[in-house]
């Protein structure tokens, strides 16, 4: 039993060990930039100012914070501010502070990670349409497929490597998935109830944790 113990803490002590502050760059922020999805940040860390991109949240020039990774976006045009960056990193998680080793606050970026909202909606289906509910309960069946699913976009991301990302959601659920992330070169407002028809992947991996289990790729709307 001592043994067993012994070793249960040490298997504690390298988890929390697996991110050390090494892992992790601490920027200072120097100028904020706030558009209707995403919060701007032009940051001094060591070398030379640069841009970084988060999910809005609350900024002041002169704060801290920290970050590990992010996807390195080059000559990123940003519609809302109508111009373009030499170079964006958008972030999977930001946290507030000088310490890499306190995460109290953490922001996410459109991908896989995103806290999402359950919104309450009910969309009745219409003929050819597809649930987000049997999409999850039976994604294999879908694979590769061209397929309609209607229902209201709860948000809108543009232009993150090179398309626009929509959450949609119907008001059915498997398991506790609800909500169906949406790639498509057109443009939607929050609160609009579309049918979108694209192909349908499974298990797709962008990487820079961007993967999802289903993912609705390339949609346009249909009437």
């Amino acid at each position: 039993m001592r043994n067993l113990l012994i070793a249960g803490f040490i298997l504690f002590i390298a988890a929390c060990s697996s991110n050390t502050a090494s892992d992790f760059t601490v920027v200072k922020v120097k100028e904020v930039e706030q558009v209707g999805s995403y919060t701007y940040l032009l940051v001094d860390g060591k070398g030379p100012e640069y841009w970084i991109a988060v999910p809005s949240m609350e900024a002041r020039p002169g704060e801290f914070y920290h970050y590990q990774g992010g996807m390195v976006m080059k000559e990123f045009y940003s519609q809302e501010l109508d111009r373009t960056f030499d170079e964006v990193i958008f972030l999977e998680a930001i946290y507030a502070g000088k310490d890499p080793m306190v995460q109290e606050t953490q922001q996410y970026t459109p991908g896989s990670k995103t806290a999402i909202e359950k919104s309450g909606v009910k969309v009745e289906s219409v003929e050819g349409s597809t649930t987000i509910a049997d999409l999850y309960a039976d994604p294999a069946s879908f694979a590769g497929k061209t397929i309609r699913v209607r229902g209201e976009v709860t948000k809108f991301n543009p232009q993150i490597m090179d398309r626009n990302w929509i959450h949609l959601q119907d008001g059915t659920e498997y398991e506790e998935q609800f909500d169906l992330t949406v790639t498509s070169p057109s443009t939607f407002e929050v609160g609009e109830v579309v049918t979108l028809e694209g192909v349908l992947s499974i298990n797709k991996d962008f990487g820079y944790g961007y993967s999802y289990e289903i993912l609705l790729e390339n949609a346009k709307a249909v009437n």
